[in-house]
């Protein structure tokens, strides 16, 4: 008679892995960069719609600055230096910058 024996069984215990913390991405308005350069920013680089780019556009136009949208820390800072370096290379002084949430 054979006596079958179960593998043993380990239990592994689940660690909290920590989300990269959220940040909000803002459009600061100039007087100096193209409305519609701005939209081409925000659609190419932050992948808005044209409406929603239009309207972040126009909201830091009348407002001064705008919430373009929320982002992983990483990514936020990786699309504003994309945006910076754009408008850099346009002459444009276009500013974003970030805020925790």
């Amino acid at each position: 008679m054979f006596l079958q024996t179960l593998p043993e069984i380990q239990f592994i215990e689940e660690t909290e892995t920590e989300l990269e913390p959220m940040y909000s991405v803002i459009i600061h308005n100039d007087d100096v960069t193209p409305m519609n350069f701005v939209v081409e920013v925000l659609k190419q680089i932050f992948y808005l719609s044209n409406d929603r780019a239009a309207e972040i556009m126009l909201a830091a136009h009348i407002k001064g600055s705008a919430y373009v949208q929320s982002l992983p820390k990483s990514e936020a800072g990786n699309r504003i230096e994309k945006a910076h370096f754009a408008a850099k290379m346009e002459g444009y002084p276009l500013r974003f910058t970030m805020e925790r949430e």
